[in-house]
């Protein structure tokens, strides 16, 4: 493998949720080359994220967009029986977020993620965190001794970059106005290929466009049914 496309593409791990899907959209905006990827975990509400990939992609189409990687890290044999997989007892929409970590998940997608950039000679690699995010693998500490012990185990240096780091989740929701929204998908229990509505996430998508006095585009099947989460 080679580093034909240089400098001049950024990689972004892609989950089809809002944040990350704002993040490309903002970097095509700034005249990047973006490389989206996707990292097949095997979570329960892995192909309905991929179908939202898919088609805000095809939206989103340009000439400095590239295809879509698919990379396989499937963690079925660490989380055991863990709602992440089975879809059983899935956070509900009033849990805290504390409910949602999946132990590691940073520190699995990037293994994954940053050695390939490395291998197909892209120096950047972009996440969606935002400077609300609770957790340990999501600080600026991690990632700055995850990226040098990276180079030190592939004799190279990807940068692990983090555009929205210092943002809120109202200043990234605002920066997204005018992009297809409602191609995304945030669902962590979808029902029949739609959001759920009554689950964490769901509560979080919520509450992101509500952050800017926008209409939420989603359909919810609770709401659907008139209940709601």
């Amino acid at each position: 493998m080679s580093g034909q496309e240089g400098d001049s593409t950024i990689a972004v791990l892609l989950s089809g949720g809002l944040d990350s899907s704002i993040l490309l959209g903002h970097l095509l905006r700034e005249g990047r080359r973006v490389q989206p990827l996707y990292v097949r975990c095997g979570v329960a509400w892995q192909e309905e994220e991929l179908r939202a990939i898919g088609r805000f992609l095809l939206a989103m189409a340009t000439g400095q967009l590239a295809e879509l990687v698919l990379l396989k890290l499937p963690v079925g044999d660490l989380y055991g029986d863990h709602w992440s997989i089975t879809g059983d007892g899935v956070p509900d929409a009033h849990s805290a977020d504390e409910a949602v970590y999946l132990p590691g998940r940073n520190a699995l997608l990037l293994v994954k993620a940053a050695i390939w950039c490395r291998l197909n000679g892209i120096g950047e690699l972009a996440l969606a965190v935002l400077n609300s995010n609770p957790f340990a693998d999501a600080t600026p500490e991690f990632f700055a001794e995850f990226e040098s012990a990276l180079a030190r185990a592939t004799g190279g240096r990807v940068r692990i970059v983090r555009p929205f780091g210092t943002m809120s989740k109202r200043e990234v929701m605002a920066l997204g106005r005018g992009l297809p929204l409602e191609l995304t998908f945030s669902c962590i229990a979808p029902r029949g290929g739609r959001h759920c509505g009554a689950c964490n996430k769901c509560a979080e998508r919520q509450a992101a466009f509500e952050a800017i006095d926008g209409s939420d585009p989603t359909e919810y099947v609770t709401l659907q049914e008139g209940a709601k989460g």
